[in-house]
């Protein structure tokens, strides 16, 4: 042991490692931005005059949370806007958009989102509700998904919905039985009115951004991959806040940029996502990934399925989802992107989907051989069981998003049904993806869902999310507090390249968290009420929840 004394150190453990050679340890030394010694006695040797000391107290140490799915700087602005989080039924939130409309009588649009589809009957609320809150201004309401909007009666007539409006390739016009549009719009859809609404400016962007890296931070989140980096939709390019954050130091956290795939284009727009890699990765922000959404969501019946979707009545209807980019295409541009040195990011929902995007990432492999690109699909709400084993065999990264993995009432009501009982019985397979060798890394989709890496792995570990008491969804697919830690840490480092972050270990990068207990020492039905205390990125603290 050497004695140059560290700059800090935490004792007092315990301290989950995540390191495979040392899993446990109770004392942590840091010089610099990196960890120098694990171990446990012998490491406070390293405990000079100026050293800083945190005594744990028994709480638990960790590597810093990485989420590999997320949205933080269209979360900030969300959170700046009609905030509709959280709420679970139609009267809250109506109330809720018809006070923050009262509070804002200057804007000109009433925008925001969050709802759930649990709220609505058949999780389709109409304009005419809006219309009674918000009958003088336009709406537009992205969902809890942000795969759907809703929209008043003055927002279709600004953007020139009628009757006689045709569907988009890649979205649906909901429309009652008189041919009418209701007021939702699904998928591709969106943009016939959200093209309308006013765009965020680069202040607001970067007010959003380091809005939600605090809020990230908060809970232990030192890292992250942005799964939309583009324009779609409303959702403005956060590209030049994390540029100007990037320069100017106030990007704290660790940042890859997953450049949008317009999937209206083909592969003419490949030169472009080069060029935007080179001018955009800076400091800690690295725009090395490509978001390809190869399908839409369940509940609107919009996820790619191998098979029909099934009606009220169970019987198979003709619809078996959306794959937004023709697959054979999609195998061709995935093998290119492979050849660049761009990393694949899909949105791959249903179990046709998960399929197309391992085709085309088995496509890259045999065409350009093994490259440390690191695919990843990201969601595998439907997994055909024959597709299991190809994780592995790839080397493509299951991107979980373990909150989803629950009974809640938008999955009994609005998936479940149209699904029938043999697909339902694949979703959200996270141990036997484990149990085939595949690695695994756990994202939050926030805004879609909390952002709370302590709430996912309470949900991946019981399939109960916290709060809930049940039933289990889907038990045989539960996993270890181990492996669900591991997914937030070591999974997602390898995802973003982060081979020096994940685990607590000498050499690494000291990105932390403090935990207020150890879940280890409590009740698996307490997991999800872990709090963190401390947040640090390379040794320096951007977290204090006493302050």
């Amino acid at each position: 042991m050497r004695h140059t004394p560290a700059d800090l150190v935490f004792t007092g453990g315990p301290v989950l490692t995540l390191d495979a050679a040392r899993s446990r340890a109770t004392t942590v030394a840091v010089t610099g931005d990196r960890i120098t010694a694990v171990g446990h006695d012998e490491v406070r040797e390293l405990i000079g005059p100026k050293t800083q000391v945190v005594d744990l107290e028994g709480k638990l140490l960790i590597p810093g949370f990485q989420d590999a799915h997320v949205h933080p700087v269209s979360a900030g602005i969300e959170l700046a806007r009609c905030d509709l989080t959280g709420l679970i039924t139609a009267a809250d939130t109506l109330a809720a958009v018809r006070a923050y409309a009262d509070a804002h009588p200057g804007q000109e649009w009433i925008t925001g989102g969050g709802w759930s589809m649990e709220a609505f009957e058949g999780g389709s609320p109409t304009r005419d509700l809006l219309d009674r809150v918000v009958p003088d201004r336009p709406v537009y309401l992205p969902n809890r998904d942000h795969h759907g909007a809703w929209v008043n009666t003055r927002a279709l007539a600004l953007a020139g919905i009628t009757r006689d409006t045709p569907d988009p390739a890649d979205g649906r016009i909901e429309r009652d039985a008189t041919g009418e549009p209701t007021g939702l719009l699904q998928e591709g859809a969106m943009d016939l009115v959200g093209r309308h609404t006013p765009r965020s400016t680069p202040t607001e962007r970067l007010a959003a951004l380091l809005r939600a890296q605090a809020h990230l931070h908060s809970y232990g989140i030192t890292a992250w991959q942005d799964a939309i980096v583009g324009s779609f939709g409303s959702m403005d390019d956060p590209a030049d806040a994390y540029v100007t954050a990037a320069r100017d130091g106030s990007l704290t956290a660790r940042v890859v940029g997953a450049l949008w795939w317009d999937r209206e284009r083909g592969a003419e727009q490949i030169p472009e996502l080069v060029e935007r890699r080179r001018e955009l990765s800076h400091g800690r922000f690295r725009a090395g990934s490509v978001k390809i959404m190869q399908d839409g969501v369940a509940e609107t019946g919009t996820a790619a399925l191998l098979g029909p979707y099934l009606d009220a009545c169970g019987c198979a209807t003709a619809n078996t989802g959306t794959s937004f980019v023709d697959p054979a295409e999609l195998r061709s541009y995935v093998t290119q992107l492979d050849a660049l040195g761009f990393q694949a990011h899909f949105h791959a929902l249903g179990d046709r989907a998960v399929r197309e995007a391992l085709d085309a990432v088995q496509a890259a492999r045999e065409t350009n051989g093994w490259t440390d690109t690191r695919p990843h699909l990201a969601h595998l709400q439907i997994v055909h069981p024959d597709d299991i084993d190809r994780f592995r065999a790839l080397g493509a990264t299951a991107n979980i998003q373990p909150l989803w993995a629950s009974h809640e009432p938008q999955m009994d009501e609005l998936t479940i049904p149209f699904l029938g009982q043999e697909r339902a019985g694949w979703q959200y397979p996270f141990a036997a993806l484990l149990h085939s060798g595949a690695t695994v890394a756990a994202g939050s989709d926030w805004p879609v869902s909390s952002p709370d890496p302590m709430e996912g792995i309470h949900t991946a570990v019981n399939r109960i999310a916290p709060g809930e008491k049940g039933p289990v969804f889907l038990p045989e697919q539960r996993i270890t507090l181990t492996a669900a830690f591991a997914a937030y840490t070591a999974g997602t480092a390898h995802v973003n390249h982060l081979d020096d972050t994940g685990s607590i270990r000498t050499g690494a990068f000291a990105d932390l968290a403090v935990l207020d207990r150890d879940p280890y020492a409590g009740a698996p039905e307490e997991i999800g009420a872990t709090r963190v205390l401390a947040t640090y990125v390379g040794g320096h603290q951007v977290h204090d929840a006493t302050s």
